[in-house]
């Protein structure tokens, strides 16, 4: 049977990691599965964890949220250590690519016996961070902006604390210039941001890229140009759906490196948290990670 070692981030989604994986623990052991529990003190300290445990031979499991899905993922790719997720934070958006149950009987089953598939992962240089590996997305502009507000809130959670986020920081953004070079191809931009999206979903459940696919060795870079405040908010709610690339305000490019500019200082994010300021370079690595889904 198969060897797990699940890496918990204590706090996620309100410190509901730890209690998630307990129900689902009970069910991998009854079906004869090993698993042993290790607890992060940080992101490092989890991806040092899922390292050791790779490197053992076992498949490895990141309970919490996008933040320790893309964290652990990231540093597993390229080794050929097979993840797992048990989604327990508040986003959730990566496992709701791969389509994951929130129910614990039927994800133990697809851990139990779901044959491992390569999924592509997303390289991130900056200055500040000279190489990370995430699994979602890459977003630059207002959406960062949101994302920080959302990561400091203290009284809202989970999807709510992502749309107070958003509305705080719509209401003093201004629009940036961007300059927005896909595979050597400079596209210059003004508005709200630009996401480089390996999964559809970001910000709890918003299908920013309702194209994008996790297998497909491209980005689907959405770009939201500037437009009155009112429009924007319309454009919010219709993340909901994916509806939103409809209107001529968005544009959607593919391509698999993209370098991001600004005249001015913007800040980017990488699956709720790297927090960086632009400029940045997002490449696909293809087929980098093998995963159960």
């Amino acid at each position: 049977m198969r060897q797990f070692t699940a890496v918990v981030n204590p706090t996620a989604g309100g410190s509901t990691g730890a209690a998630t994986l307990l129900r689902l623990a009970r069910l991998l052991r009854a079906a004869g599965a090993e698993l042993a529990t290790e607890y992060s003190r940080s992101l490092t300290h989890a991806q040092d964890l899922a390292r050791a445990a790779g490197e053992r031979g076992r498949i490895v499991l990141a309970v919490g949220g996008d933040g320790i899905a893309g964290g652990i993922g990231g540093a597993l790719s390229g080794t050929g250590t097979v993840l797992g997720l048990v989604p327990a934070g508040r986003g959730n958006d990566f496992a709701r690519a791969l389509d994951l149950p929130a129910e614990p009987e039927a994800l133990a089953q697809i851990l139990l016996h779901a044959e491992p598939r390569p999924v592509d992962t997303l390289e991130v240089e900056s200055a500040v961070h000279p190489r990370t590996v995430v699994l979602g997305s890459v977003y630059a502009g207002v959406d960062a902006q949101a994302n920080q507000h959302a990561n400091n809130a203290r009284l809202l959670r989970g999807a709510a604390s992502y749309y107070a986020g958003g509305l705080r920081a719509v209401t003093t953004w201004r629009p940036a210039d961007y300059r927005v070079t896909l595979d050597g191809e400079e596209h210059l931009h003004r508005g709200y941001t630009v996401v480089a999206a390996n999964s559809p979903y970001y910000g709890s459940g918003r299908l920013i890229a309702p194209g994008a696919r996790i297998d497909d060795g491209l980005l689907d870079v959405v770009l939201i140009r500037e437009a009155p405040r009112r429009l924007f908010f319309t454009l919010m709610n219709e993340l909901r759906t994916g509806a939103h690339v409809h209107r001529p305000e968005v544009r959607v490019l593919r391509g698999r490196e993209l370098r991001i500019e600004a005249g001015r200082p913007v800040p980017y994010g990488a699956d709720g948290e790297v927090e960086a300021t632009l400029p940045v370079t997002v490449r696909v690595r293809p087929g980098d990670l093998p995963v159960l889904y």
